[in-house]
C-alpha cells in the first residue's frame, strides 16, 4: 500500500513536471530522494527500496532531455558498496529503477551495506550530449536472514557427580550454539531430553536437575541424550550425551521418625520421638528450628472439653458461685435463647450462631437485675466467623467497618445506672465502660489481638473491678490500652438491659442517635450485630475471679509438653503455645537439638481419655551459613492414637424392686422416700494375669468417683400434677451447688460432684399423692451418668404399690375426694445450664383416661367383694337353720369391726387381707 502511494504521488509530481518543462533543451538535472531504506534476502539479489526508485526531470516531455538513461552506484562509507550493489533502469520516460546485488550476500559475514547512487537524464540526443545528473542519495541495504544453519552443542559429552538422596537445582548446565546472524535464528528456544523415563528435567536454559532423589545402589550411573532447538525450529545436527554418576552418601533429615504413636489412657507422659535425631550431613548449619503440631481441636472447645461441662469445669476449678448463664438451654423458664440458631457441639455446653443482623439475646429484667454492680467476672467461648459465617475484613476508604457487640448492658447499681460493652472490630476487643451514665464519663479499655480474628475457639474472662480490668485469653493476661477521650457520645438511658450478639438505638429525627434509650415512639433497631459462635457467656457479680481459678479453667489436661527443661543445652530455647497444642524447638548445635527433640512428650492427665486419633506434625526450618546449599527438609507428618480406656462401672443398687407402704404415708405432707437406701458404686474392670493358671482375668476396683447427672423418670404416663408429685429437699440441692430441673416428666440433676453428695441428694427423692386418689401402683426409673453421658450407670426400675383399705375404697366420697384439686408448692429450680440427660421414654399419657379406667376397675372389684361378703353370711345364715341345734345364747360373727384390705398386685393369689 505505500509502495502505491509512493508511485502515485512520483507520477502525479513527473505529470507536473512534463506540464512545467518549456520545449527547449537540457536544462533541468534529474531529482531523486535523498535516502533510501532497502532490504535483500540472503536467497534473493533485489533490494526492496522505500521509498521506491524513481527519478524526475522538469525537462520531460522532452524525449531526450526528460528521459533518465541510468543509475551509477557509488561507494558508501566501507567502501565497497558499488562492487556489491548496481542500479538499472527499468523505464525511461517514468525513470522508474532498481538496486540489485551482483553477488548472493551473506548475512552472517555483513548484515547490513550503504553505499550512494546518483541518476543521469539522456542529454540532448541520441549520443547523450549534454547530460545532467542528479543529487547523490544514501542507500541502507539491510540482509535478511535466512535459518541455514542448526545448533550445535559446545560439547558432545556432559559428566557429573552428585550425592544420592537429594534433590539439586542444577546438577549441570548443556549448551548449544547457532551460526545464523539473526536473533530469531540464532538463539536457542528450548533444550529436550530425549531419553524417556529418566529422573531428570532440563529448562530452556540448559540446565538439568534431578525429579526425584538419586538412589546409588538401585543405579548408580545415568546416561541419557539431550538436543536442542533453535527458534526456528531447526534441531541440532548432533545431540549431546550427559552421565551423571550418583555418589553414595549420607541422606539428610530425620532418622527414626515413627509414624503412628501409640497411648494408653493412664501412662502420664509418655516420649513421642524418643530415637529422633536429624542428620546434616556434614552441612555448617547456624540456625535449627522444629515446630511440633499435635491437633486436638476436633475434640471440642479448647484442649480438653470433652470432659465436663462449662459449668461442671468451673466447679472443679472452686469458681465462687453465683454466675448468671447469659445464653442458657431454651426452656420454658429461660425463652430469650429459644429464637438463635445452635450448632452441635462435641461437649454438652451449647453452641450459638449469631449473624449480625437479627440474632440477638435479650436478657430479661429479671435476669438483668441481679448483675448490679461495678465489680464482675465475664466469661465466654468465642469464635469469630463461625461454621458458615465469614467475618467481614474488607474496608472501604472512608467507609470503615462498624463494630461488632459481643454483650451490652446497662444495670442499675443503688441510686445510679452504669453501663458497659464488649465489642470486637477487626483484631482488636475493646471494653466499653461507663460507671455513671449520668456524671461520669467513659473510659474504652482496648486490646489488639491476634485471637479475635483468626476463626478460632478461644476463651475470655474479664474481671473488672473499676477502674481495674483483667483480660484472660485461654488463661494468659493480657494488658490494655486506655482510651479516655471518646469524643462526643449520648449518655445512655437509665434503665436495665442487657443485649447479646448487638446493642440497641432509638433513632429519632431531630435528636439523632441515642443509645439505650426507653423508646416508646421512635423507630429502635439492633446496630453493631456481632457474626460468630458464642458459648458458655456467664457473668457472676461480686469479687472478682481468682487467677488461680481462671487458669484451672483453661488448663490443658492433653498436650504437649517438655520433658525436663534443665537438661536443655546452650543456645536452646522451647516455647509451649497456652493450649499445649504447638511446640517450637530453636537452637544452633546439632547433638543438643536432637536431645531436646527426644524429650518432646505427649502428657494426658485425664483419668479417661478420649480415644481417637490426633494429627502430628513436624516442620523443620534450617538455616546454613551458604544459603544455596542449605538442605531443605520435608514436613513429616504421623498420628497419636489414643487407646480406649478402662471404662467404669457406675452401680446403682440398694432399692426395691417393689415399694409397698399404705396409702396413707404417700398422702402424707412430705410424701414417701423412693431411694432411701440407695447405694452408689463406681468401679474400674481391667485384665490381669493370673500366675496359677497364665490366663487374664478381669478385676473391678472401686474408685473415687465424681457424677455430673442422675434423672428420676416415671414409666408410663407422665406425672399428673393435680394428683402427684415427686419432691426434692433444695436446701440439699443448693447446699451442693448442683442444677435441677422439676417436670411431670422426669427430674434431673446436673453438676459435677461425689458420688456421696449424689446419694444423700437422691436419697431425700419422694413421691406425693393427693388424699383419695385411686392409685394403685406407680413405676420409676433411675440411672446416673458422668462425664457428659460418656458413661451411664444400670437402670435402677423401682415398683411402688398402694396399699387401700377396703372402707377407703367403698367409701362413696371416696371418687369426690379424688377429684379435688392437687395444690402442691413449687419446685421448680433453675434450668440445666450444662446438658440434660438423653430420655426417650418422654411421651405423656393422658391421665384423666388412665384414672378412669381404674376407678371402673375398683368399682368392679367392690361389687365383687360386697357380693363376696354377703354370700357367705347368706351360707352361714343356711346352715345355722338346718342345724336347729343352735343355742340361743350363742355368740353371733360380729362384723362391725372388720376391714377388708386389698392388694391388687396379689390377686392372682385369689386372697383378701382381712383386718380385725
Amino acid at each position: 500500500v505505500k509502495f502505491t502511494a509512493n508511485l502515485r504521488h512520483l507520477l502525479l509530481t513527473r505529470l507536473c513536471f512534463y506540464c512545467a518543462a518549456p520545449v527547449a533543451a537540457n536544462k533541468h538535472k534529474p531529482w531523486i530522494e535523498t535516502e533510501y531504506q532497502g532490504i535483500v534476502m540472503e536467497n534473493d539479489n533485489t533490494v526492496l527500496l522505500n521509498p521506491p526508485l524513481f527519478a524526475l526531470d522538469k525537462d520531460a516531455p522532452l524525449h531526450y532531455a526528460g528521459e533518465i538513461c541510468g543509475f551509477r552506484v557509488h561507494n558508501g562509507p566501507s567502501g565497497s558498496g558499488s562492487v556489491q550493489f548496481e542500479a538499472v533502469v527499468l523505464d525511461r520516460s517514468t525513470g522508474e529503477g532498481l538496486v540489485r546485488s551482483k553477488e548472493p550476500l551473506d548475512c552472517e559475514s555483513q548484515r547490513e551495506h550503504s553505499f550512494t547512487i546518483q541518476a543521469y537524464d539522456c542529454g540532448e540526443g541520441p549520443d547523450g550530449v549534454n547530460s545532467k545528473k542528479s543529487h547523490k542519495a544514501t542507500v541502507h541495504v539491510r540482509v535478511n536472514d535466512v535459518n541455514e544453519f542448526s545448533p550445535v552443542f559446545v560439547e558432545r559429552r556432559y559428566e557429573a557427580s552428585v550425592p544420592e538422596g537429594r534433590l539439586f537445582d542444577r546438577i549441570v548446565r548443556v549448551e548449544a550454539l547457532d551460526a545464523d546472524c539473526s536473533p530469531q535464528y540464532s538463539q536457542i528456544c528450548f533444550y529436550d531430553i530425549i531419553t524417556p523415563n529418566v529422573p531428570f528435567a532440563i529448562d530452556n536454559d540448559g540446565n538439568i536437575k534431578n525429579t526425584e532423589p538419586l538412589d546409588s545402589r538401585r543405579q548408580r550411573v545415568h546416561t541419557f541424550w539431550v538436543t536442542a532447538f533453535d527458534c526456528g525450529k531447526n534441531r541440532a545436527q548432533a545431540d549431546a550425551q550427559v552421565v551423571v554418576t550418583v555418589k553414595p552418601s549420607c541422606k539428610p533429615g530425620w532418622m527414626g521418625w515413627t509414624k503412628r504413636v501409640e497411648y494408653t489412657p493412664g501412662s502420664g507422659s509418655i516420649p513421642l520421638f524418643p530415637s529422633l535425631h536429624l542428620e546434616t550431613c556434614e552441612e555448617t548449619v547456624w540456625n535449627i528450628q522444629a515446630t511440633v503440631e499435635l491437633q486436638t481441636g476436633h475434640i471440642g472447645k479448647g484442649c480438653d472439653r470433652d470432659s465436663y461441662s462449662d459449668r461442671s469445669v468451673r466447679r472443679l476449678c472452686g469458681a465462687v458461685r453465683g454466675e448468671v448463664d447469659l445464653l442458657p438451654p431454651p426452656s420454658p423458664a429461660a425463652n430469650w435463647t429459644s429464637a438463635l440458631p445452635t450448632l452441635p457441639s462435641s461437649d454438652s455446653s451449647l453452641v450459638f450462631s449469631f449473624n449480625g443482623s437479627n440474632h440477638v439475646a435479650v436478657v430479661p429484667d429479671s435476669v438483668v437485675s441481679a448483675l448490679s454492680g461495678d465489680h464482675f467476672t465475664l466469661q465466654l467461648w468465642m469464635r469469630r466467623g463461625g461454621a458458615n459465617i465469614q467475618p467481614s475484613t474488607t474496608q472501604t476508604r472512608g467507609n470503615r467497618k462498624e463494630e461488632e457487640t459481643i454483650v451490652c448492658s446497662t444495670v442499675k447499681n443503688d441510686d445510679s445506672f452504669s453501663h458497659y460493652s464488649l465489642s470486637v472490630h477487626g483484631c482488636r476487643l475493646s471494653l466499653f465502660y461507663w460507671p455513671d451514665v449520668s456524671a461520669a464519663r467513659p473510659v474504652k479499655f482496648l486490646w489488639k489481638l491476634e485471637q479475635v480474628c483468626d476463626s478460632e475457639w478461644h476463651h475470655l474472662s474479664l474481671s473488672v473491678q473499676f477502674p481495674s480490668v483483667t483480660l484472660y485469653v485461654d488463661g494468659v493476661t493480657f494488658d490494655p490500652a486506655l482510651i479516655h477521650d471518646n469524643g462526643a457520645i449520648p449518655n445512655p438511658a437509665p434503665r436495665q438491659r442487657m443485649f447479646i450478639g448487638a446493642c440497641w438505638v432509638c433513632v429519632y429525627s431531630n435528636i439523632g442517635v441515642v443509645f439505650m434509650l426507653d423508646c416508646l415512639w421512635s423507630l429502635v433497631k439492633y446496630v453493631g450485630g456481632y457474626h460468630g459462635l458464642l458459648s458458655g457467656v456467664t457473668v457472676r457479680p461480686g469479687s472478682v475471679e481468682p487467677h488461680s481459678v481462671v487458669e484451672c479453667l483453661y488448663a490443658c489436661r492433653e498436650g504437649l509438653d517438655f520433658g525436663d527443661l534443665e537438661t536443655l543445652g546452650s543456645g536452646m530455647k522451647v516455647h509451649v503455645n497456652p493450649s499445649q497444642s504447638v511446640l517450637v524447638l530453636e537452637g544452633d548445635d546439632i547433638e543438643s537439638f536432637n536431645r531436646a527433640v527426644q524429650q518432646v512428650t505427649y502428657r494426658n492427665s485425664l483419668r479417661f481419655a478420649t480415644p481417637g486419633v490426633r494429627p502430628l506434625k513436624l516442620t523443620t526450618s534450617l538455616r546454613c551459613f551458604n544459603e544455596e546449599s542449605c538442605l531443605s527438609l520435608k514436613q513429616l507428618e504421623g498420628y497419636l492414637v489414643v487407646l480406649q480406656p478402662d471404662a467404669p462401672q457406675i452401680s446403682l443398687s440398694g432399692v426395691g424392686p417393689h415399694l409397698a407402704r399404705p396409702a396413707p404415708e404417700f398422702e402424707g405432707p412430705r410424701g414417701v422416700p423412693l431411694f432411701p437406701e440407695l447405694r452408689i458404686v463406681c468401679s474400674l474392670s481391667h485384665a490381669v494375669n493370673t500366675a496359677a493358671q497364665g490366663m487374664e482375668a478381669l478385676m473391678s476396683d472401686a474408685v473415687a468417683h465424681t457424677l455430673d447427672g442422675c434423672e428420676v423418670q416415671p414409666l408410663g404416663e407422665e406425672l399428673n400434677p393435680e394428683r402427684e408429685e415427686l419432691l426434692v429437699d433444695m436446701d440439699v440441692v443448693r447446699e451442693r451447688g448442683l442444677e435441677i430441673i422439676n417436670t411431670t416428666a422426669y427430674i434431673a440433676i446436673t453438676g459435677a460432684e461425689s458420688i456421696s453428695v449424689y446419694e444423700d441428694v437422691l436419697r431425700s427423692v419422694r413421691y406425693r399423692l393427693a388424699k383419695g386418689s385411686a392409685r394403685f401402683e406407680r413405676r420409676f426409673r433411675l440411672s446416673c451418668s458422668e462425664m457428659n453421658g460418656r458413661y451411664t450407670s444400670n437402670e435402677l426400675t423401682l415398683e411402688v404399690n398402694f396399699l387401700h383399705s377396703l372402707d377407703s375404697l367403698y367409701h362413696p366420697s371416696h371418687l369426690l375426694a379424688s377429684q379435688q384439686q392437687f395444690l402442691h408448692p413449687s419446685h421448680h429450680a433453675g434450668e440445666l445450664s450444662g446438658h440434660t440427660l438423653p430420655n426417650p421414654h418422654r411421651n405423656s399419657v393422658v391421665p384423666g383416661a388412665a384414672t378412669v379406667i381404674i376407678m371402673v376397675c375398683v368399682g368392679f372389684l367392690v361389687v365383687m367383694v360386697i357380693l363376696g361378703v354377703f354370700r357367705i353370711r347368706s351360707i352361714h345364715r343356711r346352715g345355722e337353720g338346718a342345724r336347729g341345734g343352735a343355742k340361743e345364747g350363742s355368740s353371733q360373727w360380729d362384723d362391725s369391726a372388720l376391714t377388708i384390705i386389698v392388694n391388687p398386685m396379689e390377686q392372682s393369689n385369689g386372697f383378701f387381707w382381712l383386718q380385725k
